[in-house]
């Protein structure tokens, strides 16, 4: 004997579900996929800073990878600006935040 909730039984074929749980899931999902910040500690902050400007003083072009929730940014070019009271640098017209520094390379 077969049972109802298997196979292709009437329970499988209706899957209707009601707006508030469809948004429900697909806020879950997309939280899912949020990154997290990783931790540095102060030395590596302070290495970042000082390849930053280096990259400014020596017109070096530098490649910064940079923390988004959503997605993995990388920016390459060189300091123009460097505004150490609020901790943040400038490359192409752009801001950012040492903060959200993950990690640098700095081009020979």
């Amino acid at each position: 004997m077969r049972k109802k909730l298997e196979g292709n039984g009437m329970w499988e074929t209706s899957r209707m579900m009601i707006p508030e749980h469809v948004r429900a899931a697909n806020l879950y999902r997309k939280e899912q996929r949020k990154r997290q910040r990783i931790q540095l500690d102060d030395q590596e902050l302070e290495l970042f800073g000082l390849a930053i400007a280096e990259s400014k003083e020596q017109r070096k072009e530098i490649a910064i990878k940079i923390f988004d929730e959503w997605e993995q940014l990388r920016v390459v070019g060189v300091v123009d600006r460097i505004d150490y009271y609020k901790r943040r640098f400038m490359v192409d017209g752009e801001w950012f935040f040492l903060v959200d520094v993950e990690n640098v390379d700095i081009s020979n």
